[in-house]
């Protein structure tokens, strides 16, 4: 396995905790790599319930990437309104909404040929 697939897969893991240690709702994870002209390898979307929420998703997730791997995203963007907040993380790209902002863009379904894995939460 190449270290940037062991890379990936270990950042996906600490993002996808930071999403759940505040309760993130909806969690997906869009596998873009069988597409042509994508940016990225992943999208990794999940919702929250109000722009507070959202913010929390959006430092926990760079705050557990950041302490566990030493990354930080090559850009953020929306956290002004956090109403859909976008953390590039270059190879892997996080999409935090509120829910009526998820449901109007869609990007599951303007990325409908993805392989998408819906992530099970318990709370």
């Amino acid at each position: 396995m190449s270290e940037e697939k062991i890379g990936t897969d270990q950042l996906i893991t600490h993002i996808i905790k930071g999403i759940e240690e505040v309760k993130g709702q909806d969690i997906q994870i869009l596998d873009l790599r069988e597409i042509e002209n994508t940016v990225c390898d992943y999208f990794i979307i999940c919702n929250g319930t109000s722009n507070t929420q959202v913010n929390a998703i959006v430092n926990s997730i760079q705050k557990i990437v950041s302490k566990s791997l030493k990354e930080k995203p090559w850009h953020v963007e929306g956290s002004d309104n956090a109403e859909w907040v976008l953390i590039d993380y270059v190879h892997v790209v996080v999409h935090v909404f509120q829910r009526h902002i998820r449901e109007f863009y869609d990007i599951e379904g303007l990325w409908g040929d993805a392989k998408v894995v819906t992530i099970e939460t318990t709370y």
